[in-house]
């Protein structure tokens, strides 16, 4: 098990793996209504760069040769620029100029976009490493604070993040769902 830099070729199983985690909000920043289609929008905005989803924000976790996991992260200064491209697709798309998308991020923060694990590889510790490399870039990167949201209904994963030292600093709206934005600090 190795943590890398996401890369050429990974954008199928990334894909995969980004739409466990986010499910019906894939939906919503793609414009598609079929899980297919889904999926191929999510594998062009990997391997393109400038995006939210783009391999640069994206560290894999690699099991036998392949993706099993990910963390997608960026910071939050960044998640403007980041959006815009996905805002454009889904403008072209639907012909909607007035398109728009929820803000998840805060400018002062590392943030944490998304994260699966494979369901054959959970439960062996593969997120939390996840969350640790991330933390680890966030350091790297001069970050003093990293962030996520995580759906108010998800108790596992909540738990989860209170056990890594996240904390709740308000609830956020997305997709019209209650998620609470959770902090840790890292100084």
């Amino acid at each position: 098990m190795t943590i890398r830099q996401a890369e050429s070729g990974d954008a199928p199983a990334l894909a995969r793996l980004i739409l466990l985690a986010v499910q019906d909000i894939a939906y919503q920043l793609t414009g598609e209504d079929d899980e297919g289609d889904v999926l191929r929008r999510l594998e062009a905005f990997i391997d393109s760069e400038g995006n939210r989803f783009s391999r640069s924000c994206i560290l894999a976790l690699e099991e036998d040769g392949r993706p099993a996991g990910m963390i997608l992260c960026y910071h939050g200064s960044d998640a403007r620029r980041l959006y815009e491209p996905v805002l454009e697709h889904l403008r072209r798309k639907g012909g909607d100029p007035s398109v728009t998308i929820d803000d998840e991020a805060d400018e002062d923060e590392y943030y944490i976009d998304a994260i699966a694990v494979d369901p054959s590889h959970q439960g062996k510790g593969y997120a939390k490493r996840l969350i640790a490399a991330a933390e680890g870039r966030a350091k790297e990167l001069g970050c003093d604070k990293i962030a996520l949201n995580v759906d108010q209904t998800n108790e596992g994963a909540h738990a989860l993040y209170v056990k890594l030292d996240y904390r709740a600093d308000k609830e956020i709206q997305i997709h019209g769902k209650p998620y609470w934005h959770m902090v840790k600090s890292l100084a």
